[in-house]
């Protein structure tokens, strides 16, 4: 395999290639096709697949979460990518920028709740020196807990006029950040509505809660290996690294080679880890007939 083979594999897969989605149900196929994906892309880049891009059919000046909101592309992406949360076809997380949402297919996403959220989703995230929570975020935990599905203008009325919203935004972010919280609706008179995600996707959650780290990751792994057809070890390290530690990586690949379930292909002199091809059954061998006399 070339490099030039591989883009273009990646191009058909990540909907680059000149046929954009536009529908729910283009837009439903093509998150769960790919596993996971951002909604914008990033710098420097990285071998992941962008909602944006699917949106436009092309990766030819995209916009970035920065210029989103002057983009009438992001305006209508935006529009779909909000269906599909409302419908519970795709969640959103916090990973890579608080301003540009990682989506995740219904079908990885208790994988990924595995990996990142909190084993005891139901106990309320307390402050304290070693807390990963400030005492706002704990304060709109409780709220959202409480009166959710609540839109972001009602939760800052209800925390105090004194509380901006880029503090607001910061508090919503560590919460989402370990799938506390997701967004469940957007509306422009009132901005993005949460809710609690154990009581939005309860049956997800559960199951998340039940995976084990080994599980989920194998599983994200050989997902996202689909998605981008080919990648070396550092790749992959750099990607997961963000939701678990690079020495976890290493032994999940280690023990998918040894089973068998990932194998080398070389591209372009890179030797590139994927998913293990299927192999072609054997045919039975027919006979020529003979020629009639």
């Amino acid at each position: 395999m070339t490099d030039q083979d591989l883009q273009q594999l990646r191009r058909e897969k990540w909907r680059l290639d000149g046929k954009p989605i536009r529908t729910i149900e283009e837009a439903r196929a093509f998150v769960e096709g790919v596993g996971f994906c951002l909604m914008y892309p990033v710098r420097p880049t990285m071998p992941v697949p962008t909602f944006i891009g699917a949106f436009v059919g092309s990766d030819t000046r995209l916009p970035t979460w920065q210029h989103a909101y002057s983009d009438p592309r992001a305006l209508a992406a935006t529009d779909l990518m909000v269906r599909l949360l409302r419908e519970r076809s795709a969640y959103e997380a916090n990973v890579f920028d608080e301003n540009n949402a990682f989506l995740v297919a219904a079908s990885a996403f208790p994988y990924f709740y595995a990996l990142v959220g909190e084993r005891n989703p139901k106990l309320a995230p307390k402050q304290g020196p070693r807390s990963a929570y400030s005492p706002l975020a704990c304060d709109a935990f409780a709220l959202i807990n409480r009166d959710g599905p609540i839109s972001k203008q009602k939760l800052q009325e209800a925390l105090g006029g004194s509380v901006s919203l880029p503090a607001l935004d910061k508090a919503l972010g560590e919460l989402l950040a370990k799938l506390r919280i997701t967004r469940v609706d957007y509306k422009a008179d009132e901005g993005s509505f949460w809710d609690v995600l154990y009581r939005w996707s309860p049956d997800a959650v559960r199951e998340g809660v039940n995976l084990s780290v080994q599980q989920a990751l194998s599983a994200l792994l050989s997902k996202y290996l689909d998605c981008v057809v080919a990648a070396d070890q550092a790749e992959l390290e750099s990607f997961f690294g963000n939701f678990v530690a690079r020495s976890r990586v290493k032994e999940a690949v280690n023990a998918l080679l040894a089973a068998r379930e990932l194998s080398f292909v070389h591209v372009s002199g890179r030797s590139m880890l994927q998913i293990t091809p299927a192999k072609e059954p054997i045919g039975t061998s027919v006979r020529p007939q003979r020629a009639a006399k």
